[in-house]
């Protein structure tokens, strides 16, 4: 008999960002190993549900037969702390957790304590915890999880074609991420602007719906330093367009405040595309060598210096892309994340109830 999983999201499960990605490839390696997966959505207010969406995810669970495999995505499970408690006796409750919801930027702190509490009393209600990187079993430590109760399953990244750099007078920097606190476009434009003097230009591509006043904010930043012409915020671009806009880039800049593993990042090295970037999260284990630049979180200067020495010797930044070239090569594919998957989920569902 093939085994069988019940997958929680909330919102829609084809949101583009890079947790909803892992969600997807997740469901289809799974599916293509034979597993029966059905995806339920729950409501789109999570981590802030609304009662109605409480009333919903109470009756989604109840709706599931006793000993059921159901894993919740992070972005939920950490604000049901009733819902597991109620269920996590009757049910194999399996948490997919990307980061701690009180690790995300920019929050109040009444609320991060708020969740940090909420997180912790759901999780110690889940048969076993998949988090999708090693920084994140760190992270978990003051939530009370024990190593033995987590697994590892980090994303996978497709194979792509080298990037071939602009190949012009400017040296093509790119962000790809939602412009939201936690990803640091306001440091991005702060160290911009320290180096106006270099011959650089900034595409942001992502989402400019998440977290309008962020937005504002760094649009009004780059308008008063005089970049208008130098930086363009393409909103999100579908895989063609990314493509294309990876391809002519000679760099890749991120300033992350915090990453459970850094998709883009990854998706960067598989180009062979340097990074410049924060050691925020998994991000470390995935620029080695050569293979990009890291320089502190929050730091204009340290980060303006790093982008202003890849522009002045292109001798550094031949060596960069040669060590992410390399880089790419030892990448894992999501067809190898879905076989750890599968392993692992096959263990939680032979457990007894």
């Amino acid at each position: 008999m093939p085994e069988s999983l019940t997958l929680l999201v909330p919102g829609a499960l084809e949101t583009r960002t890079g947790g909803y990605e892992y969600d997807r490839r997740t469901v289809a390696g799974l599916r293509g190993l034979g597993w029966q997966v059905e995806v339920v959505a729950l409501d789109a207010s999570y981590p802030e549900p609304t009662a109605a969406a409480r009333v919903a995810a109470v009756d989604a669970l109840a709706a599931l037969p006793d000993g059921a495999l159901v894993m919740i995505d992070g972005l939920a499970f950490g604000a049901m702390p009733e819902e597991a408690e109620r269920e996590g006796a009757r049910l194999r409750l399996v948490a997919l957790v990307h980061h701690p919801l009180a690790r995300e930027t920019g929050i109040a702190a009444d609320r991060a304590a708020a969740l940090e509490l909420s997180e912790r009393r759901a999780l110690a209600c889940a048969r076993h915890v998949i988090v999708t990187g090693r920084a994140t079993v760190t992270a978990l430590q003051p939530y009370g999880v024990s190593a033995d109760r987590i697994t590892v399953v980090e994303p996978g990244t497709d194979a792509a074609p080298l990037s071939r750099g602009s190949g012009g007078s400017f040296i093509e920097l790119i962000a790809v991420g939602s412009i939201v606190p936690r990803k640091g476009f306001e440091i991005l434009v702060d160290a911009l602007a320290l180096i106006a003097d270099r011959p650089w230009r900034l595409t942001c591509a992502g989402s400019l719906e998440r977290a309008p006043a962020t937005v504002s904010r760094v649009q009004q930043m780059v308008a008063e330093r005089d970049m208008n012409d130098r930086a363009t915020f393409s909103g999100e671009l579908g895989a063609e367009a990314l493509a294309a806009l990876y391809d002519r880039a000679d760099l890749f800049v991120l300033p992350t405040f915090y990453e459970g593993y850094g998709m883009v990042v990854a998706e960067a090295l598989a180009r062979g595309l340097p990074v410049i970037s924060t050691p925020a999260g998994g991000i470390p284990d995935l620029v080695t060598g050569d293979s990009g630049i890291l320089v502190p979180v929050a730091d204009p200067r340290a980060l303006a210096d790093a982008i202003a020495r890849v522009i002045d010797d292109p001798a550094c930044l031949q060596r960069l892309r040669q060590g992410a070239a390399a880089r790419r090569t030892t990448l894992p594919s999501w067809e190898q994340r879905a076989q750890q998957m599968d392993a692992t989920l096959r263990d939680i569902a032979r457990t007894a109830p």
